[in-house]
């Protein structure tokens, strides 16, 4: 009995790379001490049971005050992994802070579109010759608002990449709803909302009835414990002044 024949090196291809976007978060550190900073993350974490568990989050440099000699990233790596949170690169500072982070796994990372931090620069264009136009661009198309009809049960994650999230109904506490623009929640919001993805600071965030576990606008996020003069219980907008998030009513 003949073997049979050998598949052929086009299908054995192992693998195929190419290039994604992913929304990720960016932890701008603001004190280098691992000491102070784990335990601090750690009680953001318990109170907004599931926040971050597991999800890759890259760390910004262009605010730690220190030397990259006083910065210990292999103890920081480990101490958030300590508490299941999965740092995968840097992003920002100087060379020499980058390269120090990158002694213990974190690479740095570039966002998407932007440009190389070497540039050449271009010849200057002699003076009788005028600059040519500049290329006129096709506005984006919009995307439809990406609407659910029914409520969000414990568990349950939904994410609107690139446009808004429209909830008829409740989002229930321990559910995460996650958009790139706004987020309207036409019932309860009781779990998690996270708008304003891939920097989006001017999204928003409404609720007809407004009782978070936790919310979030451009990365900036405050928990249940942290709405302050929030009307809890009444019609809000979420949306971000600055840096800071403000919640007023509707209506």
């Amino acid at each position: 009995m003949s073997a049979a024949p050998l598949p052929s090196a086009s299908r054995l291809e192992p693998f195929r790379l190419r290039g994604a976007n992913f929304n990720l978060l960016v932890m701008r550190l603001l004190d280098h001490r691992v000491e102070a900073l784990v335990p601090a993350l750690g009680d953001q974490f318990r109170r907004a049971p599931g926040f971050l568990r597991f999800a890759p989050v890259v760390i910004g440099l262009d605010d730690i005050p220190a030397r990259p000699e006083e910065v210990d990233f292999a103890a920081l790596v480990q101490g958030l992994r300590a508490i299941e949170i999965v740092p995968i690169g840097t992003t920002g500072g100087t060379p020499e802070m980058r390269n120090a982070a990158q002694g213990a796994g974190l690479p740095p990372l570039r966002q998407a579109g932007g440009r190389e931090e070497d540039v050449a620069l271009a010849a200057p264009q002699p003076a009788a010759m005028a600059p040519p136009p500049p290329p006129v661009e096709a506005a984006p198309a919009l995307r439809a608002a990406m609407v659910i009809d029914q409520p969000v049960r414990a568990g349950q994650r939904i994410w609107a990449q690139g446009t808004d999230l429209v909830i008829v109904g409740t989002v229930n506490r321990g559910a995460e709803v996650i958009a790139d623009g706004n987020i309207h929640v036409y019932g309860r919001l009781l779990g998690r909302a996270i708008a304003g993805g891939q920097d989006n600071h001017e999204a928003r965030v409404f609720a007809l009835h407004f009782d978070p576990e936790l919310v979030s606008i451009a990365g900036y996020y405050a928990v249940r414990e942290g709405l302050g003069e929030a009307p809890i219980g009444k019609t809000v907008q979420a949306r971000l002044v600055g840096e800071h998030m403000r919640f007023d009513p509707v209506g």
